[in-house]
């Protein structure tokens, strides 16, 4: 039986990838025997339900081989269909050439970029930790699972792998396992062209238990390497597994096995090698009616489950209104209560005003959870009385993640993933070291909290290499990401109650490290339009649109221009995306649709791509076109012309 479930995955995938004529064999045809011993000896699931919250969680990180993971779905009985099979990559299938995270049908998370499903998998161990620590008790193991990831050379190879695992070592996160495929080869040829390093003693340097099975035809090896890596219980499991990609074909072995079909004659060669007599997705009968034991089996798991987690409730009763709290990812109303007394009177930067709102909120937010890539007391993302989370203190809410960015961005989104919510901080200039961690975010519509301060040239005299100018229109060139940029201390505060009441996707705060001034009469609740009308005067002959710590300026620059008898209105542009989703109406007003002989003019301190939408293509664009320079941040503003009387002159010298 082994061997003909681990034959009908293999034929899945490469009659799958043939059908589509372009997808990854060859290490569905190697890791067949791994995929289905960990599903069917260990993985802890319910097909019925997919979205059991104490379910095992299966990541296939190396998501070009997601053929594997979709035959191994469709065996156990999650919902898609033989059909679904067949329609692999194509328009509109369930069945994407990379999986896409849908928990609907069993992916846990979107991979396919390598590195990424293996960091997501450390932020589900942490989240895992941080939520077993809270809610468990000595007769209760509410959570109580494990988290199986497969991985191959070229995950391993990428830079946020050592970011990540790092951290797990460090942390002790002894419920993930993670898998090697240590075939040796990659798209251009053998992995030995540009690795040369000792992997097994690297996981050993962070702080794994380290495992390793010879031959991953032998079943036998592979169940009992992995009950001996269960059995450890003080630190994350690493188990390197030996395999041959494209296997039973005239191309293993061989780059030629990775990213393309076999062809009809290559696949003949296999079916022989298999002795595989079957049609082309063709499951005999006795393969399902074995594979979809589990249905049974996982029904059963959950409802003992769910009587252990009614006993704990009748026993811990408190504990009832905070698990519901977690699942739903309320907020109670103290917190509102507490978020509408922080006003500001004085001049503070932006990111002083979080760090105030953070402070003030946070231990009322169990399941809120973040940290900062080394900048926490720069980013304003630390609390000290909620304590640090280390190995030894899991209920620690500040989470350092050392200089890491890129791992940061993807942890955080495994911590969402597994459904707490969670930010992370750094400098603006360095969300490019987390781009591709941010994007998966985006994707997956997680909601994540970006904290990103020292927004402009306006954090002085660290210079051009700090000093952010294209970084913002980069993060609003990202679907489903909302970035707000908030003008002052007390429009910050409601700019962070709308992110954490905000679940439908990520949110980047971008915020000053300056002081800037608090803007008298500013109607903070307009933030939701994600741009306002500040200042009007009748038939305007200038609309300046402004974000952030330029707005002030801007209205001041409106004051000298009012002065001299020219009409202005003045747009707090806080989100380009809120303010997309507005009416057609009111983006016609602000965007003064009705208006003749109208100068529209943005300022802001940064790289101007992007404000054509609201100044048109003949607007005034008042932004950086050059990096920066180092020096303080009121003489860089007055040296590139973001002062009052710079932003009226060059408005006076375009009309």
């Amino acid at each position: 039986m082994d061997e003909l479930v681990i034959n009908t995955i293999r034929f899945l995938s490469i009659d799958a990838v043939e059908e589509a004529k372009s997808g990854h064999p060859g290490t569905p045809l190697a890791l067949a025997p791994l995929g289905y011993i960990i599903f069917d000896r260990f993985l802890k699931f319910n097909p019925k339900n997919p979205r059991w919250l104490n379910r095992d969680r299966f990541i296939l990180s190396c998501g070009h081989a997601s053929m594997l993971l979709y035959s191994l779905l469709y065996l156990y009985g999650y919902d898609l269909s033989i059909e679904d099979i067949k329609n692999f990559r194509k328009l509109g299938s369930k069945t994407p050439g990379h999986p896409e995270y849908d928990l609907d049908i069993g992916v846990e998370t979107t991979t396919g970029p390598l590195g990424q499903g293996l960091a997501n998998s450390v932020g589900m161990a942490i989240a895992y930790k941080y939520l077993s620590a809270y809610f468990n008790k000595e007769n209760y193991k509410i959570f109580n699972h494990n988290i199986f990831v497969i991985v191959s050379d070229g995950d391993l190879m990428e830079g946020i792998s050592y970011e990540a695992c790092s951290l797990a070592g460090h942390f002790n996160l002894n419920n993930l396992i993670v898998f090697w495929d240590n075939n040796g080869i990659t798209i251009d040829g053998r992995t030995d062209l540009t690795w040369s390093e000792d992997v097994k003693m690297r996981f050993r340097a962070f702080n794994w238990e380290v495992f390793s099975i010879e031959d991953i035809n032998n079943i036998e090896e592979i169940e009992s390497k992995i009950n001996l890596a269960l059995k450890v219980k003080d630190k994350p499991k690493f188990i390197e597994v030996k395999s041959i990609i494209g296997y039973g074909t005239r191309k293993a072995n061989s780059e030629k096995a990775h990213g393309e079909p076999l062809g009809k004659e290559e696949i003949e060669y296999a079916r022989k090698f298999f002795n595989w007599k079957y049609k082309p997705f063709e499951v005999p009968d006795e393969v399902l009616n074995w594979t979809r034991r589990k249905l049974e089996e996982g029904e059963k798991l959950e409802r003992e489950w769910n009587l252990l987690l009614k006993e704990y409730f009748r026993e811990y009763p408190e504990m009832e209104k905070k698990f519901n709290i977690f699942l739903e990812k309320r907020i109670e109303e103290k917190v509102f209560q507490k978020l509408r007394n922080v006003r500001f009177n004085d001049e503070t930067a932006t990111r002083n005003a979080f760090g105030k709102v953070l402070e003030t909120i946070w231990e009322d937010l169990d399941f809120l959870i973040g940290g900062s890539a080394d900048l926490s007391t720069s980013n304003k993302t630390f609390v000290p009385k909620l304590g640090d989370f280390l190995k030894d203190n899991p209920l620690g809410k500040n989470i350092h993640f050392g200089v890491r960015e890129h791992a940061m961005g993807s942890i955080v989104n495994g911590i969402a993933l597994y459904g707490l919510r969670a930010f992370c901080g750094t400098f603006l200039i360095f969300s490019d070291y987390m781009k591709p961690s941010i994007r998966l975010s985006a994707f997956m519509k997680l909601p994540v909290i970006y904290i990103f301060t020292h927004d402009s040239i306006g954090l002085g005299e660290d210079g051009p290499t700090h000093q952010p100018i294209e970084q913002l229109a980069g993060l609003r060139s990202i679907p489903n990401l909302i970035v707000l940029r908030p003008a002052d201390a007390n429009e910050t505060v409601k700019a962070m109650e709308f992110a954490i009441n905000y679940k439908k996707g990520p949110i980047a705060l971008i915020l000053t490290r300056q002081n800037v001034p608090i803007i008298e009469g500013l109607d903070v609740e307009k933030l939701v339009y994600g741009a306002y009308v500040i200042l009007e005067d009748e038939s305007p002959e200038v609309i300046i649109y402004a974000s952030g710590s330029e707005v002030y300026p801007s209205m001041k620059a409106c004051e000298i221009l009012r002065g001299i008898g020219i009409r202005c209105r003045l747009v707090n542009v806080v989100s380009f995306e809120l303010f997309k989703s507005q009416s057609e109406d009111y983006r016609n007003y602000i965007l003064g649709k009705n208006l003749s002989n109208v100068l529209r003019v943005s300022v802001e301190a940064l790289s101007g791509f992007g404000w054509e939408e609201f100044i048109g293509i003949d607007g005034l664009k008042i932004s950086m076109n050059e990096f920066g320079k180092s020096g303080h941040y009121k003489d860089l503003f007055e040296h590139f012309g973001f002062t009052p009387k710079k932003i009226a002159f060059r408005i006076l010298s375009k009309l």
